[in-house]
């Protein structure tokens, strides 16, 4: 299935979740087996051979592809989280969104020097999200941080939230 196959299973929902937005459903690829055994390949050989040892996932929606590209590349998978969620002592990070503010959190003890780490969400929209995930990685002084996703809007412009240094990639482009 290629690119264009996939982008034809992904549903757009007209002002949600408030007026004006376009919102790029994924679920509609999601539920579909052969799109979804291909975008976990698409998404992984997109970060084969760098030495990925982490994948961090942004709750909700990295946690659908991230822990399958970490099984994948042999790496292990940690989550980034709203408040409240992780149990134990975290890091903590706030950003703006398209429509409001939110805040996310990593445990301290996630990852160490050592890591190589792929930051996963399904889709770059501002780059609030992803912004606020890359600053909480930073902390950890990991030896490289790439950052990928499904979905870019790049009438958006989220990658100009980050340094030019960091590798960001996607599979899908509107």
């Amino acid at each position: 299935m290629g690119i264009e196959s996939i982008k034809e299973k992904i549903r757009v929902v007209e002002d949600f979740p408030q007026k004006g937005i376009q919102f790029r459903d994924l679920t509609t690829a999601f539920k579909d087996p052969k799109c979804l055994k291909d975008l976990s390949d698409k998404m992984t050989d997109m970060c084969k051979n760098k030495g990925i040892t982490k994948v961090v996932g942004i709750e909700s929606r990295g946690f659908i592809l991230g822990p399958v590209m970490a099984n994948n590349l042999g790496a292990g998978f940690v989550t980034l989280r709203k408040p409240g969620k992780l149990p134990a002592e975290t890091y903590q990070e706030s950003y703006q969104k398209e429509y409001g503010v939110d805040t996310i959190e990593i445990h301290k003890d996630a990852l160490s020097e050592d890591d190589v780490v792929l930051i996963h969400d399904d889709l770059l929209a501002t780059g609030g999200t992803m912004r606020a995930a890359y600053e909480l990685v930073k902390r950890f002084g990991v030896k490289k941080i790439y950052i990928n996703f499904i979905v870019e809007l790049e009438d958006l412009n989220g990658r100009s939230l980050f340094p030019e240094d960091i590798e960001i990639e996607s599979l899908i482009k509107y």
